[in-house]
């Protein structure tokens, strides 16, 4: 049984999660510029088994896809590409950053470091993974 891996994916920088090997925990795992996205990803499934790789699905309130799909496309093409056995889903993404720093504040985190995006994202792709594992308790 290998790890899910989560990414709350942005322009700039993209925040990753990961479960543990049995599937069962969410964790951080990093914050990595955009750019270098696809060839940090396919150095980490070199190393760890990835069953699935979770993306966060930007959406409206009306539950349309946001402005962000356009981006977002291109790289799901290309990291079908480049990990090719590796299965990709879209997870629903609303609201996680207004989730990540509530956990923040909750958390006693000081405000200089929650000023942090990059935090912030390595957090959303985090939520986004709880809620994949919960939404999907037998996988």
């Amino acid at each position: 049984m290998g790890r899910l891996l989560s990414i709350d994916y942005g322009r700039k920088r993209s925040g990753i999660a990961v479960t543990d090997v049995l599937g069962i925990v969410a964790n951080g795992l990093a914050t990595v510029r955009t750019h270098l996205l696809v060839d940090f990803l396919r150095d980490y499934c070199s190393r760890e088994p990835v069953d699935a790789i979770i993306v966060g699905l930007p959406r409206q309130m009306n539950g349309e896809e946001s402005e962000s799909m356009k981006y977002i496309r291109p790289f799901l093409k290309r990291l079908g590409e480049v990990l090719p056995d590796v299965p990709v889903k879209m997870y629903d993404e609303r609201f996680t950053s207004v989730i990540a720093h509530r956990a923040m504040i909750d958390g006693g985190m000081k405000k200089s470091d929650r000023r942090n995006r990059g935090e912030v994202d390595k957090i959303s792709a985090t939520i986004i993974l709880n809620d994949y594992l919960m939404s999907n308790p037998a996988r």
